[in-house]
């Protein structure tokens, strides 16, 4: 607002022309765009400015319960967005693995009358046999917290479950493998849970939402990839919660690791179907470049679901092969696969071994978000995700 304006108002001329739903839509589109728009994060700067923006009145889109219906959603949702943008741009020394989850429990607390929080601390996990998810938590002194959050519906009447799941990386020194040179981003790693900030991002909208006749459950595998000498080398074999092993001849290919285990307990609540959302790889950022996330998955129904999703949020999306001949290049010679397949088709490879880790009765689909998470220009997080999120489980609900 470079007018410095306190309040300002928005007119459709001639509105007798167009329809009711273009009304709504464009009244919706306003508030978020005003809203987010506004929104700038002062939380670490010394001095804060506020935005000087109170009020914006939306003239000539109609007025009624409708409409109110639908600020109220497009709110429900920014907040939720913002609150995604928050927990990206928060540095590693503020937001640690056991910070994230207690923003996390703050969401489930403060919609407690349909949204439950459940903490799993690095014994817990041991439990579950998630060693997978636990090698890469191994060399930090931050120990691991594995989050999840589940919503029902007030009612308690469920028709679908669903699974969103999030790579919680708070952040990645790429471990052994250290992230070295030019272009590598180490210090922007604390976006690394950019998967995690969507997953909570869209809990905390629904928890305002409250969509009837479908149960989420919102998991993150939380932690940091370090060095020390407790961590995990190049060439350790890992396994899994649903007992697959793992060569990891990659350090740096953390996050599928800690995916893995979160997926199969995911697969494991009872869902339907499974959305992970991940910045799982820099081949992603090169094949569709800063503001387009891919998305991969065998199931083309669940692929439209959420392309319709994104068409409502203005979140731009596109479909990636999951090619199954490029599986050879994953093949371990002591262990079940490895972890990383060399640079070509990193994007593809690094799905197909999430595949690996996801029930065949699940639909499962995965957006690598790397590029989209973060704005360049502005040099902050863009909360990217949740309001797709949203309207997904929206389009499931009854």
């Amino acid at each position: 607002m470079s007018a410095q304006a306190s309040s300002a108002a928005i007119v459709l001329a001639s509105s007798e022309e167009n329809s009711e739903d273009f009304k709504l839509e464009a009244a919706s589109a306003i508030a978020s765009g005003a809203v987010l728009g506004v929104h700038e994060d002062n939380r670490f700067k010394s001095e804060s400015k506020k935005a000087l923006l109170k009020s914006v009145d939306i003239i000539g889109l109609g007025s009624g319960p409708q409409v109110d219906n639908k600020l109220k959603y497009a709110s429900d949702v920014c907040s939720g967005v913002i609150f995604g943008r928050e927990l990206v741009n928060a540095p590693a020394n503020v937001l640690t693995p056991g910070v994230l989850a207690e923003e996390a429990s703050k969401v489930a607390s403060l919609y407690s009358d349909v949204i439950t929080a459940k903490i799993l601390d690095a014994k817990q996990c041991e439990e579950l046999k998630m060693g997978s998810y636990l090698g890469v938590a191994a060399a930090s002194s931050n120990p691991p917290h594995f989050i999840h959050l589940c919503y029902t519906p007030p009612n308690g009447d469920v028709k679908t479950k669903l699974a969103i799941v999030g790579k919680g990386l708070t952040f990645d020194s790429g471990g052994y493998n250290i992230k070295t040179g030019p272009g590598c981003l180490i210090e922007l790693m604390k976006f690394d849970m950019g998967g995690s900030a969507a997953v909570f991002g869209a809990a905390k909208a629904i928890g305002q939402i409250k969509p009837p006749g479908v149960e989420v459950h919102f998991i993150v595998a939380a932690c940091e990839n370090m060095i020390s000498g407790t961590g995990m080398r190049p060439g350790d074999i890992v396994t899994a919660s649903n007992g697959k092993t793992i060569e990891v001849n990659n350090t740096d290919a953390e996050g599928r690791l800690t995916l893995a285990d979160a997926l199969v307990y995911a697969c494991n609540q009872g869902v339907q179907k499974v959305v992970d959302l991940a910045t799982l790889t820099g081949a992603c950022i090169v094949a569709l470049g800063p503001s387009i996330a891919g998305i991969f998955t065998p199931s083309d129904e669940l692929a439209k679901e959420v392309v319709a999703a994104s068409k409502v949020s203005g979140e731009k999306f596109w479909r990636m092969p999951l090619e199954e001949s490029y599986w050879e290049n994953m093949r371990s010679g002591v262990a079940d696969m490895t972890n990383s397949g060399g640079r070509q088709g990193g994007s593809i490879l690094a799905a197909l071994f999430l595949k690996q880790f996801v029930d065949e009765k699940v639909q499962w689909l995965h957006i690598d978000m790397a590029g989209p998470v973060w704005n360049d220009k502005k040099r902050a997080a863009t909360g990217f995700g949740v309001s797709t999120l949203v309207e997904w489980v929206r389009s499931n609900s009854s």
